[in-house]
């Protein structure tokens, strides 16, 4: 018998459903997971991806994808590249698999929530298939990162960390279990496929798999851009639910954007942003984190949003702003504590590199370049025990991420502003006005608690640097330190400690 031709049995198969006899609509679709809310059931009929694809065609395409990525690893296992790489590029690699190889099993789940509880067969059917993706995408960040842990044991974190209690995948986590794991499919059709996948993953796997290239890294660079592509397609679940929300319930939609749009580039801000401008060695920079993040982030944002008649979020300034600001201060703050984080933060503010940074960022020697002053001139002083931190950070009881943020106010001062909230006889701390305002509105739902929270509640015994250590999963073999302390102080060397003078005299905050 003749196979039938695609186009006669694919309409067909990929949307398969069926009316239940046994059992009512609601028992099926459970509001909790499905959550329609406003939209009429039979509005989901609708539903319809843009680039359909069938399982022989998937299966192909990824049997290609898995021989290419492999066939370049199983190459470069046998030569020396990695050991020629740059110390502050390994350290973009080590936060890229550790934040990333379990966020992609989280997406797993995701998906499969979608593969059941989605309002549409379609959309299920599509839901398999970004399982699948994501699936891969976990196997093959884990794979790839556990080759280099008999080099430096730090790549072990690709496993390990979010089942760690250190502060940084408890952010992470806070971040993701709220996209992924908690909401309703609708949600998180909008958080995940929409709003983090078709903007924020361009910037960790389209910008990550430039700059790696420019270092020497084929390796890294071949995994990431063969994830990018499987991200491309399930990432269209979004714009098809977004269709059918906008049209009957305009304001969540807009909720949904806003909230999943900042707590992304609060996250990218501490890992993407230090990768960028200062672990990525000055010479194979192609484009600053401000840079990327208006072409790739910002402007492909704005029109999609438009094209669906949404407005830009409420906290757009606060946004545009930051991004001269956070990525900085986080940067700052990830090298003071440093003996917390699985990577070696590189300072790189060698004279060169701070040029750079003036002409990318022309505010940056104002507001952070007295402060590193005061490091180099320590460390120059052979005292690098004061560059160490004495005390703990206060973290942002939404983003978990330290309060650093520079503002400058109408006098022209910069200063880190305190935005505290009490509720339930408690204070919040928060790190942006923005980060108050969403935890406010979205208290009831998953928030955990941060690493100060935990520390005051006695939580982390003993009370001490070597309790919070320990409890963060930190082990001397594996704790960051600068790579290269001289790198990038021996511009300065023999200047007079002048770091110290302009800090107390400046008048900045």
């Amino acid at each position: 018998m003749a196979l039938l031709k695609r186009e006669e049995w694919q309409g067909f198969v990929r949307d398969v459903d069926w009316t239940y006899s046994y059992v009512d609509d609601e028992a099926v679709f459970p509001e909790w997971h499905s959550g329609t809310g406003k939209v009429p059931r039979e509005a989901w009929l609708d539903w319809e991806e843009d680039y359909k694809v069938t399982y022989p065609d998937y299966v192909a395409t990824q049997r290609d994808k898995e021989q290419s990525a492999y066939a370049v690893k199983a190459a470069l296992q046998r030569s020396t590249t990695f050991d020629h790489l740059d110390e502050g590029w390994k350290s973009s690699t080590k936060m890229h698999f550790g934040g990333v190889a379990l966020v992609e099993y989280a997406a797993v789940l995701g998906e499969l929530k979608m593969a059941r509880f989605g309002l549409n067969a379609a959309w299920r059917n599509m839901a398999a298939f970004g399982q699948l993706d994501e699936l891969r995408h976990a196997q093959i960040t884990t794979f790839f990162g556990h080759e280099f842990i008999k080099k430096d044991p730090q790549y072990d974190w690709t496993q390990k960390t979010f089942h760690m209690d250190n502060w940084v995948p408890i952010s992470l986590r806070n971040l993701f279990d709220g996209m992924m794991i908690a909401p309703n499919v609708v949600d998180l059709a909008i958080a995940l496929p929409f709003t983090f996948e078709t903007g924020f993953t361009n910037l960790q796997f389209v910008a990550l798999a430039s700059d790696a290239l420019e270092a020497g890294d084929v390796n890294f660079a071949n995994m990431i851009s063969s994830i990018q592509t499987d991200e491309a397609r399930h990432s269209q679940q979004g714009g098809p639910t977004m269709e059918i929300l906008v049209e009957h319930d305009p304001v969540r939609a807009q909720w949904i954007i806003d909230k999943n749009f900042w707590g992304s580039a609060r996250a990218f801000a501490a890992l993407t942003g230090p990768a960028m401008d200062y672990y990525t060695p000055l010479e194979h920079r192609k484009q600053s984190y401000r840079e990327f993040m208006e072409e790739w982030i910002v402007d492909q944002f704005v029109h999609t949003i438009e094209d669906y008649g949404l407005k830009k979020p409420w906290f757009w300034d606060e946004f545009m702003r930051g991004l001269d600001t956070w990525h900085h201060g986080l940067h700052m703050g990830l090298w003071t504590w440093r003996p917390t984080l699985w990577w070696r933060p590189k300072a790189a503010v060698s004279k060169d590199e701070r040029d750079w940074l003036r002409e990318k960022y022309p505010n940056w020697e104002r507001v952070y370049g007295d402060k590193w002053d005061v490091i180099i001139d320590n460390i120059n002083a052979n005292n690098v025990e004061a560059t160490l931190p004495e005390t703990l950070p206060w973290l942002c009881s939404m983003c978990n991420l330290p309060c650093c943020n520079a503002v400058q106010t109408r006098s022209g001062r910069w200063r880190i502003p305190s935005y505290q909230l009490d509720y339930d006889g408690k204070t919040h701390h928060f790190c942006t006005n923005a980060c108050r305002q969403i935890w406010w509105k979205d208290r009831d739902n998953v928030n955990h608690e941060t690493l100060i929270d935990r520390f005051l509640a006695g939580q982390i015994q003993p009370m001490d640097v070597g309790g919070i250590l320990a409890h963060m999963g930190l082990t001397p073999e594996v704790m960051g330190d600068d790579p290269d302390y001289e790198a990038w102080t021996r511009d300065y060397v023999g200047r007079p400690a002048a770091g110290l003078a302009l800090a107390t005299g400046a008048g900045e905050d």
